[in-house]
């Protein structure tokens, strides 16, 4: 990853933080998710220690988030929406590289700065559901198979369990000390069917993130017997 350019940014453009300042998120967040839960991560010997990837991950609770890039084997910048980015918070997230994404608005600023992590060979989180909800993966938005695509990028997924428990508001966090599990999934090389147009191929390879994070989700569930809100007994 790149460090920030010397020149002036053109007006809306997001810079990239340099690869010692992302990996502040690894520094803080490994041991302060450790004691405060019972955090089981797996699978990070599967990530690709090298090349660009994409991490994406279902999305159920506020954590989820914050853990992404607090637990990877690897520096990673996250998408996260704009809103957060305001005052003291704001200016910390920048400052640990993540990227503001305006949602639903196909963020071109949000999208080039993502790609450039990638093709500089580096790590970009995104929960393509777009919200905090089910963590079913039922749906996607295409932003994760399109920064994979632009930046060469695999995709890696990654299944969040015990982030939120059933009834507790999408804002809230899960209790001290309780189960929390990351799994990290088996590297994705995304199909390209060179008879298909761009926008069918976009549309085929969103369907592929969609499946493969579904599936991982749901087998992580039972490997770990560790449920999605509702998911409970």
């Amino acid at each position: 990853m790149t460090g920030a350019s010397r020149t002036a940014p053109a007006a809306g453009a997001v810079q990239v933080a340099g690869p010692w300042r992302v990996r502040v998120n690894m520094v803080i967040g490994w041991p302060l998710f450790h004691a405060m839960y019972r955090l089981s991560v797996i699978g990070r010997d599967r990530v690709p220690r090298v090349g660009p990837v994409v991490f994406v991950g279902n999305h159920v609770g506020f954590l989820d988030g914050p853990m992404l890039p607090g637990v990877a084997p690897r520096p990673t910048c996250v998408l996260v929406k704009r809103e957060m980015f305001r005052g003291l918070l704001g200016r910390f997230l920048t400052f640990i590289g993540h990227i503001p994404v305006t949602r639903g608005s196909g963020d071109r600023a949000a999208l080039s700065a993502a790609v450039a992590v990638l093709h500089s060979g580096g790590a970009v989180g995104i929960f393509p559901e777009g919200t905090r909800g089910r963590g079913d993966v039922a749906a996607v938005q295409q932003g994760a198979a399109w920064l994979a695509q632009q930046g060469g990028a695999v995709v890696v997924p990654v299944a969040f369990l015990g982030t939120r428990v059933a009834g507790a508001s999408r804002n809230s966090l899960p209790r001290l000390r309780s189960r929390v599990v990351v799994e990290f999934g088996h590297p994705v090389t995304l199909s390209a069917d060179p008879a298909l147009t761009g926008r069918q191929r976009l549309v085929a390879a969103t369907e592929q993130v969609r499946d493969a994070l579904a599936t991982h989700v749901r087998e992580s569930q039972t490997r770990h017997q560790v449920f999605l809100p509702g998911d409970e007994g």
